[in-house]
């Protein structure tokens, strides 16, 4: 299947512009559309403005931004969108008949294969799709305001859509880094089907006088732990795009609670926004009632997306997370709280939706009345199991955290590996990440909070675990692929060496951060990479924690395969039919000749390592050499204690097989975990703080 290369965006306003933007750092060619001239010059301004900040707080460089800009063309004139483009996302204003227009434009523009999108928050992408000459390559996508920000994004299939056109959106969709949930053509979709009422539900509050909107704002914080709280958000977005969203819920679904309250559309009325401003004390009856009234509509509604099979209620949390920055989805809000307690919040807000309108009332649904009554937490998966002509692939979706590894997400997946080895129709497994990530290492607020609580034990048997996880693939009969297509750091890099094969492209990131942060890498990370690479690479990687791009990765061999985008399904069949490797540890670079293996081999000597050690640079090396002295200073930034164990470790590669090996890497966890430095660098990690270490 050819990816998505050519984009089209229809539209140069606020968000079309930020699509585009975001669509050209991602190295896509970018048509930017409009009417007429200005409105394209507007778009080029925006992002102009947005790169020029992106510049200033370095996190692009000027040569960066030259080369994003000079991606995007103008274009005026919708039936002057190029015939050989990929993709052409529509992002007008949301209006029926505006968009259908611009459709028929874009139809009669493009080639036969261009598949085209709306950028829609609220209409019908079933009704829309009709009004397309191609309703087998049209879906609907809403973006999250600011596209080039916001990693969430809405893929709304209509019900004509093909799977080649779904397949190819959500693929491009994932090569812009977004957070991905395929979702039901349902008003409001996910995130705007909860927040909206949630929204209007605090006016109400406002309007029955429970609180000030200052009060409001502040108890909703506390409760759903988030940064601004509605009035707050809603003077941010603009109080008519709440009442624009939340009337046409109430059409929609037939929701008179829904309906915008009156003192919005004063506001509105007024050209005002909510005075939040003022005391925002609350007494416990007040945080009681607020509380409790905008749990009550987010647990509904999102028990009400589940039953209606908009989307899986991971998705629902997911949504609430990225798109709207939660600290904890609705889901997880209800286990918080309790079941029982969640349900009776949502059954109250059901019983004021029945004072509205008793024929139409808000209900709850009976899976979750039935969860209530059994008192049982909710439990969430986050490894799907997918299996094809033989090939088994293993996606861990939590893309909300990078896919970090936990106790849950390494115990789905070591039940998922159970079940793919004992099923004799599967010749192989291939493990891949949702999102961004492959897998960004494991959850180390899970580290700090067992160092803290001196509970060391549990981090050895979170290890263990994962030690056992891993040599299910090691020791596994079927050939395994690990799709490191995007970020591999720690942990995660660790779960893809224990696999046969590693397939990467230019998105692919390695790297071990350990020793900076106050350990060494305890799932195989001293062990796996010197029997693949050799020592002195091993050396470079781990010690250093050196960033490796797709190419150094491939050129040390612990990325076995570096593919186009587009080739890897086929790289997948070809290693299917190949079959295990004849070697899977060779224990020298798979391209000793390129640069960086050449150096490893020569810096990271054994008669080096001395000098290096004691953080002197060895004799025959210019420290003010740009090489040489960026190596001295990672190896000065790491934890000394880490530092040497992790040698030492990657050391005893030479005199032990694997097992041997990876038993004295689990060996020595309680005593790195139990030092001062280990607390240091991870507590400093998540603080986003350099970290200062004591050697103790």
């Amino acid at each position: 299947m050819q990816p998505i290369q050519r984009v089209a965006i229809v539209g140069a306003g606020n968000m079309g512009s930020g699509i585009a933007q975001k669509t050209a750092q991602e190295e896509f060619d970018v048509q930017m559309v409009d009417r007429e001239q200005q409105w394209v010059d507007r778009g080029q301004g925006i992002i102009s403005d947005f790169l020029s900040e992106a510049v200033e707080r370095r996190i692009f460089s000027p040569a960066q931004v030259d080369s994003i800009q000079g991606r995007i063309t103008g274009v005026v004139g919708v039936e002057n969108t190029a015939a050989n483009t990929d993709l052409v996302i529509e992002a007008v204003f949301e209006d029926f008949d505006v968009k259908t227009a611009v459709f028929t434009t874009l139809d009669a523009a493009c080639g036969p294969d261009t598949i085209l999108a709306s950028n829609t928050s609220s209409l019908s992408v079933n009704a829309l799709a009709e009004a397309t000459g191609r309703p087998d390559r049209f879906v609907g996508l809403h973006f999250f305001y600011h596209p080039a920000k916001n990693r969430l994004v809405e893929v709304i299939p209509a019900a004509s859509s093909s799977p080649e056109t779904i397949e190819k959106v959500v693929q491009y969709c994932k090569m812009l880094g977004k957070v991905v949930i395929v979702c039901g053509d349902r008003p409001g979709f996910v995130v705007n089907r909860f927040f909206v009422p949630w929204l209007n539900e605090a006016c109400l509050l406002l309007e029955e006088g429970v609180a000030t909107a200052a009060q409001i704002d502040a108890a909703a914080c506390k409760a759903f732990r988030i940064g601004l709280g509605p009035f707050g958000l809603m003077n941010l977005t603009g109080p008519p795009i709440a009442l624009h969203s939340t009337d046409y819920l109430a059409e929609q679904l037939h929701t008179p609670r829904y309906v915008g309250a009156q003192n919005l559309r004063d506001l509105i009325e007024a050209n005002a926004h909510w005075d939040v401003a003022g005391d925002d004390a609350y007494s416990p009856e007040q945080y009681t009632t607020i509380a409790e009234r905008l749990y009550g509509v987010v647990f509904g509604v999102a028990a009400q997306i589940v039953e209606e099979g908009v989307c899986s209620m991971e998705d629902v949390d997911r949504g609430a997370k990225v798109g709207l920055r939660w600290a904890r989805g609705p889901f997880e809000m209800m286990n918080r709280v309790g079941i029982q307690e969640a349900h009776r919040m949502a059954e109250a807000y059901a019983a004021l939706s029945a004072q509205s309108d008793e024929a139409r009332a808000w209900k709850v649904p009976a899976f979750f009345s039935e969860q209530a009554t059994l008192n049982q937490a909710w439990n969430f998966s986050y490894v799907d199991t997918s299996i094809e002509n033989g090939v088994a692939t293993l996606t861990i979706n939590r893309p909300e955290a990078m896919n970090a590894l936990n106790e849950t997400v390494v115990g789905q997946l070591s039940s998922a590996l159970d079940e793919v080895n004992a099923d004799n129709s599967v010749h192989t497994i291939v493990l891949d990440g949702a999102g961004k990530a492959f897998v960004a290492g494991a959850d180390v607020k899970f580290f700090v909070d067992k160092i803290r609580a001196d509970s060391i034990p549990d981090i050895v048997t979170f290890t263990e675990d994962g030690h056992t996880m891993l040599n299910k693939l090691e020791s596994s009969s079927k050939t395994t692929v690990a799709l490191t297509t995007g970020l591999a750091l720690g942990g995660g890099l660790e779960l893809a060496l224990a696999c046969d094969y590693r397939i990467g492209t230019r998105r692919t990131q390695f790297r071990f951060p350990e020793t900076s942060i106050g350990i060494y890498p305890g799932l195989g990370g001293t062990q796996r990479p010197a029997r693949i690479c050799g020592i002195p690479a091993a050396r470079w990687s781990v010690l250093a924690g050196n960033f490796m791009n797709a190419q150094t990765g491939f050129d040390l061999g612990l990325l076995t395969h570096l593919v186009d985008v587009a080739s890897v399904d086929a790289c997948v069949s070809e290693l299917a039919n190949q079959g295990k490797p004849s070697n899977k540890y060779p224990g020298s670079p798979a391209h000793p000749e390129s640069d960086v293996a050449s150096f490893a081999t020569s810096f990271y000597s054994d008669e080096n390592m001395a000098m290096i050690m004691q953080g002197t640079c060895p004799d025959g090396f210019d420290a003010e050499d740009k090489n040489i002295a960026r190596q001295m200073k990672s190896l000065s930034r790491t934890a000394p204690i880490a530092l040497k164990m992790a040698s030492d470790l990657i050391d005893a590669t030479s005199e032990t097989d694997l097992s041997a090996g990876l038993q004295m890497e689990l060996d020595r966890l309680t005593e790195i975990f139990s030092t001062k430095d280990s607390l240091e660098g991870l507590s400093a990690l998540i603080e986003g703080r350099k970290p200062g270490y004591s050697n103790s």
